[in-house]
């Protein structure tokens, strides 16, 4: 019987861990998903306090913002298991409106960004025939939200090194105060967002052939705002879905048979948001 290993990055609660519910309850006996996060004891924590599902539910630690722990879990579960079938990079830094850009955007960017490269790097390789990897990011990851004079920064880069990058330079003018005089968005999550699709537009074009052979899907997904705490400082989210609502269009991304026009792009209820402004 062919087994199905799904990964699912920041697991331990809100949308990481409906994803996690949701692949144990559509996955089969044989198939495994580790549900991770930095915390030994979340993690467990987690796992005991999921519903039932019909696969195995294993924890694992893994920091994403420590390229160690990412090469060593990816290299445990190529050991373990040969190889991965869907992988959810769901790790997320969460900012609250009295933060102030400049003192969180190091510690930010190392988790939202740079460990959204380190996963790709570490578990693209490992993808089997038909496998996902799905970053989750935000409708707000495309240029529209950009001023054009900024566009160049994350537009056609075809490395994750390009984008590292990229993300470095306009994570330094936040820090020293330069951004501010500039065009850059106050918003942090703006520029963060964008830069995980161009590591994932920046992924696909490198893999485009072979993984359309072998039915390898690559996207970034955005599940929508969630009524969740963290939400709930910045918007009034009463009338939002709930992180087991929003999980469904992800779950059938990671499941259902693939749309190749998926491939490469943000997908938001089943529909490619466009990279571009519309002209």
């Amino acid at each position: 019987m062919t087994t199905r290993i799904a990964l699912v990055t920041g697991a331990t609660q809100g949308l990481g861990t409906a994803l996690v519910a949701g692949l144990g309850q559509r996955m089969k006996p044989a198939d495994t998903v580790y549900l991770t996060g930095r915390d030994a004891a979340r993690v467990s924590a987690a796992v005991a306090a999921l519903p039932e599902t019909t696969a195995e539910v294993r924890g694992a630690v893994l920091d994403v913002s420590d390229p160690a722990s990412v090469t060593r879990l990816a290299a445990e579960l190529e050991h373990r298991h040969g190889g991965v079938d869907v992988v959810f990079g769901n790790a997320v830094m969460r900012v609250g409106p009295d933060d102030d850009p400049r003192a969180i955007v190091e510690e930010y960017t190392e988790v939202n960004n740079f460990g959204t490269t380190r996963v790709l790097r570490a578990f693209a390789p490992l993808l089997r025939d038909g496998g996902r990897l799905i970053v989750v990011a935000s409708s707000l990851g495309t240029l529209t939200f950009l001023a054009p004079v900024l566009h160049r920064h994350f537009d056609g880069l075809s490395s994750l090194d390009a984008v590292d990058t990229a993300t470095a330079g306009w994570r330094d003018q936040v820090r020293d105060g330069s951004a501010r005089a500039g065009a850059w968005p106050g918003f942090v999550n703006i520029p963060s967002k964008i830069a995980q699709v161009a590591a994932v537009r920046a992924l696909a074009r490198q893999r485009r052939s072979s993984d359309t052979e072998r039915g390898i899907l690559v996207a970034a997904v955005c599940p929508g705002m969630m009524n969740t705490p963290t939400s709930a400082l910045w918007w009034d989210v009463s009338a939002a879905p709930s992180p087991e609502q929003a999980a469904v269009p992800l779950l059938s991304l990671a499941l259902d048979p693939i749309k190749p026009d998926h491939y490469g792009e943000l997908i938001r209820d089943g529909a490619v948001l466009p990279w571009h402004p519309a002209s």
